[in-house]
């Protein structure tokens, strides 16, 4: 993986020449990455005037139909224009990271927003997203502990979008999709299970009952009694 750390005007600069390359992007690098405030993440997408789509749902805890939350996926890009519109999701390929894949053989731009906490960890990048920005944060997003105010990351990703879907989520897609249906941005949720298996492992490695119910945080929040 070929990462360059370098300055927002240079990655700005390079976004602008982007529209002009052949629909059909391959994934592949050069990658950009660069860390960045969350007004220095707004700025980035306000210079370019692209349409911010931004999907949020299960990272590591999976999907339990990976192919049926691709197929979700599928319907809102039909309904998206490549050439106005980047894709943006949580720059990892686990899980909702998958549609990074999907995005690009449509001919999207492609960007992340993530938490410093992945870098820290280690945690891979998606192969196909274009840009990423990296937020300086001591959580991995959703409120911060105590309050009702968004962690950076979660401030970054929400004030940067201007549709959010949801297929299916945690805690943290909940608080980021609640935020942002208080600044009254356009909000779409998908209910989706996560991957059982992973959810039934983790609990036993709590030494916590099995669950029982795998329809995230983020259901309860948006469908209330399902």
């Amino acid at each position: 993986m070929y990462i360059r750390k370098t300055s927002l005007a240079f990655i700005c600069a390079i976004a602008f020449g982007f529209a002009g390359n052949s629909l059909a992007r391959a994934c592949e690098p050069p990658k950009q990455v660069t860390e960045g405030t969350p007004r220095q993440v707004r700025d980035f997408f306000e210079a370019r005037r692209w349409k911010v789509v931004t999907f949020f749902g299960y990272s590591g805890a999976g999907y339990e139909h990976p192919f049926a939350m691709l197929k979700h996926a599928s319907r809102i890009l039909d309904g998206l224009n490549p050439r106005r519109t980047v894709i943006n999701i949580g720059a990892t390929a686990q899980g909702i990271g998958a549609i990074y894949k999907v995005a690009k053989r449509r001919g999207f731009a492609t960007t992340g927003i993530v938490s410093t906490q992945a870098r820290e960890q280690g945690v891979a990048l998606s192969p196909c997203v274009d840009f990423v920005f990296y937020v300086s944060d001591t959580t991995w997003g959703g409120y911060l502990p105590g309050t009702a105010t968004l962690s950076p990351t979660s401030d970054a990703m929400v004030t940067s979008s201007d549709l959010l879907v949801a297929i299916g989520g945690g805690e943290v897609a909940r608080d980021e999709l609640l935020a942002a249906r208080r600044l009254r941005k356009r909000v779409t949720f998908i209910p989706a299970d996560m991957n059982h298996g992973l959810a039934r492992a983790k609990a036993a490695s709590k030494g916590l009952a099995a669950p029982t119910d795998f329809r995230g945080a983020a259901n309860a929040a948006f469908l209330p009694g399902t």
